[in-house]
This record gives C-alpha cells, structure tokens and sequence, in this order.
C-alpha cells in the first residue's frame, strides 16, 4: 500500500507532468460519476498536495479533486490518452493529448471532487504532517504521554501522525528501541523524544528513495535503497544485533519487531 513517502512521490511527479494543463475531458471507467466529469471539463490544474495519504489536485473555479490510492491505486500522465491501461478507473484527457490516468487494478481507491474551501473541514481530524513544523518533539512527546495505545498502533493512528503507515512506524520504533506492544504512557519523555527524531528521519529517508524510484504499488526499482531493519523480515537476523525478527499481529494488521533490541 502507497505510503506517505510514496503518495509524496506521486505528487511530486504530477508537478512536473500536469501542474498547469487544461483538462479537455475526463471519464469514469468503473463506477460513472457524470458530475465528475462535468465539473472538471475545461478547468486548469492550479496545485497539487498532499495531506496524509490524499492525493490533492486543486482547479481553478474552486474545485478539488481528492484521490486516496489505498492498496493498489497509483496516479501518473501518459503520452497518449488513448492508451489507456486496462486496469484503469478513471482518466484525464489534458491539452496535448496527453492522459493523467488513475490506476486502481483492486479498485478500492478513492477519487472525489470537492469545493477547495470544504476540504479543510473533510481532512480536518488529521493529525499533525510528521514533515512539517507543526509536529514538534514537545506536542509529540505531551499527546503521546496520555495515551495507553500501544506504540505501533498509536502511529498507526491518523489523528496522531497524519500519513504514517505500517512499513515506516515499524522502521522508527526499531531505530527507537521500542517495543511495539508498550503502551505510550509507559514510555520514557527520553524515548518518545528519540521517537519523535526517527519517524522524521525515517520519513525523509523514504521521501528521497520514493521520488528517485517509485513507480507504483507492488512494483520494485533497484534504485530505491530505503534499508528496512525489520519490516517484512519476520525470521531473519535483525541487522543491528542478530537478534531473529518477530512478527505479531496488532489490530489487524502484522507488525515486525526485534525482541533484541526493542524492549
């Protein structure tokens, strides 16, 4: 699943090949939405952000499209609208010819469109961008302190850390030393100040790794060296101490951790 550093990636790359283009025309594949449509024929690209793991893309007129990729989605521009992928859910025909292509071959992504002044108010129990200035260290540490969630899935949360997901909160809590069943409020300031720093550096590692080589869900390019310490490595020798990773499972979903070193 496309996390934060991916989604970036994405949006970093339809700045480069649709910031600014006129949108001629627009087509619903699998589920037809002639509102869509209409709304966004004859309209210009304006911004393009993201907010978690939304995919934002702002027209002119006071129109937004949001897109949410979940497992399999993936946003790109083609040459050649016509050449459409045959797992495809939605496209754009741009000026030029050219196609922006939703990509969704499970079709469990979300794309809407929504009045720009209405999004703040749709994205609004978002936590904090764990890029951006607003999460700091203090705020990290004082929220944390009050919760009895278990460390991996307080990260999990989106209300606390907007757009972390499961591959890179493992990743920090291992760099950490925290064991991911601890619950928060039973964690040193000392370690969740260390937590706050290696979900950041995590994250920018990610970013960097994802912008130079992500291509979509599923898909692997050699160029990509984000090094995962224990993430999907459940039975292998734990890079830092030789320790055998583990693999639990918390709501739902499978965690990776060192008993070793996470404690």
């Amino acid at each position: 699943m496309p996390e934060l550093p991916e989604v970036e990636a994405v949006c970093q790359k339809l700045r480069r090949d649709a910031l600014g283009a006129l949108i001629l025309r627009a087509r619903m594949l699998r589920k037809r939405n002639r509102a869509l449509e209409a709304r966004v024929r004859g309209r210009r690209i304006r911004a393009i952000e993201r907010r978690a793991k939304n995919v934002l893309i702002h027209l002119d007129g006071d129109w937004s499209l949001r897109v949410h990729l979940r497992m399999t989605g993936n946003l790109y521009v083609i040459a050649d609208a016509r050449h459409l992928p045959a797992t495809a859910r939605a496209w754009f025909e741009l000026e030029g010819h050219s196609g922006l292509i939703f990509d969704d071959p499970r079709a469990l992504g979300v794309i809407e469109i929504h009045r720009t002044d209405d999004l703040a108010a749709l994205l609004g129990n978002l936590g904090p961008e764990p890029l951006s200035r607003a999460f700091t260290a203090e705020t990290f540490v004082s929220r944390a302190r009050q919760s009895s969630t278990p460390a991996k899935v307080y990260l999990m949360n989106q209300e606390k850390v907007a757009g972390l997901g499961n591959i890179y909160a493992a990743e920090a809590l291992h760099r950490a030393r925290i064991h991911p069943a601890r619950a928060m409020n039973r964690i040193s300031s000392r370690k969740l100040t260390a937590l706050h720093g290696e979900i950041v550096a995590v994250l920018r590692h990610a970013v960097k790794s994802a912008c130079r080589a992500y291509s979509g869900p599923g898909s692997y390019n050699s160029e990509e060296n984000f090094p995962v310490a224990v993430y999907g490595r459940e039975g292998l020798p734990c890079p830092v101490c030789g320790r055998g990773v583990q693999r639990i499972r918390q709501a739902g979903r499978s965690t990776y951790y060192c008993p070793g070193c996470q404690r």
